[in-house]
């Protein structure tokens, strides 16, 4: 029985073709990580809430309410834009689901 490497595993649940496709995942991954945290640092800022001027157990918790709703959203824009919505638009509608935004999508059907 041939031994399948943990890149194989990821590529196999994920229903990815080629290392290049993969490539492309991560990278996508980084980059709305990256600008979704910095949208929200931004946005926090216009409404002039630093880590100076906030107590951090409040400033955190905040953050991370801007951040999670926005998360999605910019997956499936730079999914689109780098030619994988196929594998984006289901995994942030899922996300959606799971952070209780699912009604932007409407219902679920059920078979």
């Amino acid at each position: 029985m041939a031994q399948i490497k943990p890149m194989g595993k990821l590529k196999q649940r994920w229903g990815i073709t080629s290392n290049l496709q993969m490539a492309v995942i991560f990278v996508v991954f980084a980059i709305n990580g990256t600008l979704s945290a910095e949208i929200s640092k931004f946005l926090m800022g216009l409404m002039h809430i630093s880590k100076e001027n906030t107590a951090l157990y409040f400033y955190y918790p905040l953050l991370l309410i801007l951040v999670l709703p926005l998360y999605p959203f910019l997956l499936m824009v730079f999914g689109y834009l780098f030619g994988q919505s196929a594998f984006f638009f289901p995994f942030a509608k899922k996300m959606l689901r799971s952070i209780g935004l699912g009604f932007i999508f409407g219902q679920k059907k059920t078979p």
